[in-house]
């Protein structure tokens, strides 16, 4: 595998580490995004050389690529346990003074449900980043998959908690982005969020949201792709 310098290195180093911790007859939840497409390569490499594992993707992005590394595939509930999952992120806590240390923003590929339903069903959960992802606090967008009949209802939730939502719009075709699950994307402007565990549970509240992405005290671990290595988050 070659190797690559700047972003996209630092990307590929994050990447593979995680997949250095597939074991044989793992089942392995496949995050989507382009640091955790350098992991679905590298256990794609694995499982060329004999490991024998299933994947359960998170999105038809992962679903795709991993077919095409020859992962085998299956689906949440066709398992009894997920043992690891390995998924990316938008924004990462890296302040280790701070009760929200480790939690994340994530759904920037629209894909935050169903990452979030396999991530909270693994044994372990490591994100992968680079160094442009940690913050001292989540201060991104935070995006809501709503039902297309309350994205007008529910953006004016939104607005009364304090945000500013906008509807996500698809950037080569008329109209919004569309997810997996065939809903609307929210993209929830809060401003720097001091407690996210509060939002997440006052957003998972408002009917109409199918899911968020805070994910909060679910991840064990980030590792963050530099330069020359790899640097370790455990939670």
């Amino acid at each position: 595998m070659k190797t690559a310098g700047g972003a996209a290195g630092a990307k590929r180093r994050a990447g593979e580490r995680a997949a250095r911790e597939v074991e044989d007859g793992f089942v392995v939840g496949l995050g989507t995004g382009s640091t955790t497409a350098y992991a679905i390569e590298a256990i794609g490499e694995l499982v060329a050389d004999g490991l024998e594992i299933q994947g359960i993707p998170t999105s038809y992005q992962s679903r795709q690529l991993a077919l095409e590394v020859g992962i085998p595939l299956t689906s949440l509930d066709a398992v009894e346990n997920v043992d690891l999952a390995i998924d990316g992120a938008d924004q990462v806590v890296d302040d280790p003074d701070s009760p929200a240390h480790g939690a994340l923003i994530k759904g920037g590929g629209a894909a935050h449900t169903r990452e979030k339903l396999v991530d909270a069903a693994a044994g372990r959960f490591v994100v992968v980043a680079d160094p442009s992802k940690l913050a001292d606090r989540l201060e991104r967008s935070v995006p809501l998959e709503v039902l297309p009949a309350a994205h007008s209802v529910v953006a004016d939730r939104v607005r009364d908690l304090g945000g500013e939502p906008s509807l996500r719009e698809a950037e080569r075709k008329d109209g919004p982005i569309v997810t997996d699950n065939g809903n609307l994307v929210l993209d929830c402007e809060f401003g720097p969020i001091d407690d996210p565990d509060e939002l997440a549970s006052t957003l998972s509240s408002v009917p109409g949201v199918v899911e968020h992405g805070l994910f909060v005290d679910l991840a064990d671990a980030t590792y963050v792709g530099t330069d020359d290595g790899v640097e370790a988050r455990e939670y």
